[in-house]
Order: C-alpha cells, then sequence, then structure tokens
C-alpha cells in the first residue's frame, strides 16, 4: 500500500507507517511466508510497538463448497492448516486468524449446511482456545466480490459464533461488504456487538480508502469509539490514486475520518 514511500520491502513499510502512526499490520499471506520471514516481521514489529492484526488461517473454496458441505476430507485438511496456523500465530505474536466458510454447497439446505460449518468450527475452536487465539468469520458480499460464498451477512455469522459458544470463534466485520450486502451498519454493529472482534474498513463503490465512497466513515469510526471499540481496524482496500500522492492520500484519509 506504501511501496512509493517505503519500497517493496515489508520491514522499511513498517517502519514508515509506524512513523505515520499506524499501530498494526494485517499480512493475508503471513501463512504462506517461510518461517524465518514470519520471526523477522515479528521482531520489527515488537520493536516498533506494533501488534499483528489478521492473516487468512487456511484455504479457502472460493469456488466449490467447503466447510458448509459436511464433507469428511475438506474437515479434517481444515483443522490440519488450523492446527498449522496456530503455529504462525505463535511466531508473529497474533491472535486473530480469518476463516472464510467458502461456497454454498447446493446439494445442501442451508440448515444443514449451517450446521456443518458449527460443527467444525467447534472442533477448530477447541484447538484454538488453549492458545488464546481467535478465529474470525468474515461474510462476504456476493453482489460485486464473490459471488456463491455460503457467509455473507453479520446475523448469520452472529447465529454461528452463538451455536459454536466459543471465545475462539468470533466475527470479523468487514464494513465494505456490509455496505453493499445488508447496510444498516450501525445497528448491526451493535446488534452483533458481542461476538465481534475485528473490523475492517473501504469506501464503496471502488473499495478504496474512506471519504471515495457513500460510506461516512467518520461516524463509523465514531461509533467504534464510543463502544469502547479498541482493537484493529485493518484497512482491507486498494488506493484510489496511484503512486505517492495517491498513498498519501490514503494517510490523510483516516486523518480526516478520525477527527470525530
Amino acid at each position: 500500500m506504501f511501496r512509493h514511500h517505503a519500497s517493496d520491502d515489508l520491514l522499511a513499510q513498517l517502519r514508515f507507517i509506524a512513523a505515520e502512526g499506524f499501530t498494526a499490520l494485517e499480512d493475508n499471506g503471513m501463512r504462506g511466508r517461510p518461517a524465518e520471514e514470519q520471526r523477522r516481521i515479528a521482531a520489527e514489529m515488537e520493536r516498533l510497538g506494533m501488534k499483528m492484526g489478521v492473516f487468512v488461517a487456511h484455504t479457502i473454496g472460493w469456488n466449490e463448497a467447503n466447510l458448509a458441505s459436511g464433507d469428511a476430507g475438506k474437515r479434517e485438511q481444515f483443522l490440519a492448516e488450523i492446527r498449522d496456523s496456530v503455529e504462525v500465530a505463535k511466531r508473529v505474536k497474533a491472535t486473530w486468524m480469518t476463516v472464510v466458510p467458502g461456497h454454498v454447497d447446493p446439494r445442501l439446505e442451508p440448515s444443514y449446511q449451517t450446521a456443518n460449518l458449527s460443527e467444525t468450527l467447534r472442533r477448530a475452536a477447541a484447538l484454538l482456545e488453549p492458545h488464546g487465539l481467535v478465529m474470525v468469520l468474515e461474510p462476504l458480499n456476493t453482489l460485486r466480490d464473490h459471488p456463491g460464498q455460503f457467509l455473507t451477512r453479520v446475523p448469520q455469522a452472529y447465529m454461528i459464533c452463538k451455536a459454536v459458544g466459543s471465545p475462539a470463534c468470533k466475527i470479523l466485520c468487514d464494513i465494505y461488504h456490509q455496505q453493499i450486502t445488508e447496510g444498516n451498519l450501525l445497528p448491526n454493529l451493535d446488534a452483533a456487538w458481542e461476538e465481534i472482534a475485528y473490523i475492517q474498513v473501504g469506501d464503496h463503490p471502488g473499495r478504496k480508502e474512506p471519504g471515495t465512497g457513500e460510506i461516512n466513515y467518520r461516524n463509523v469510526f465514531r461509533h467504534l469509539h464510543e463502544k469502547g471499540y479498541t482493537g484493529v481496524v485493518g484497512m482491507e482496500h486498494g488506493n484510489a490514486q496511484p503512486g505517492w500522492e495517491g498513498e498519501r492520500a490514503v494517510i490523510e484519509a483516516y486523518v480526516a475520518a478520525d477527527a470525530f
């Protein structure tokens, strides 16, 4: 996101964003980095006083039914990847990891799929709880970005978290996705609050920085502040403008949205 200011080197980017006031890093692909690189990233974040945000915990079924299918082989693969992600989380000092259940299974009624998913997540939660780790379920929009995904709405994720009944299974609420899928942003945050552990943002349309679309992020951030949220707000979006100027515009957009 800031390669024009700090090069393509991730450690240099960490130093740059820390100097600009950012306090955490997200890296969806952290699980795929060599262990020694993970350790170097963690050491630099610790030196800078930063923390690790989410990384993706498993292989996502973008085009085929996965965790909702009830397939025993896919369940075991997922649980094996969760075990691996526990070790990744230890190396990078992470608390949260993203779980996306995957594509719908058109052969099964939605209620059976929900039951299959809940059972798999209960087993995963049992692996995570002893380490104080949390998998956060991310509902995705199907209208623009991820057609066919099973988990799409915050109330749906809330129901699944209640069924799992574990502190290791919570919700990642991506404001961009939910604006597309259901709107009603602040009331949904309130209704699901006890199960929400992580926030991501991006404006709509375009999935760029705050202020480039229709979402009033100053009000969203004010609402999160008033609710006492102290977790990470992940910048899950692109830059509206190219180059150095575009990167600077992203920083200024967050300064403006945070001025409530």
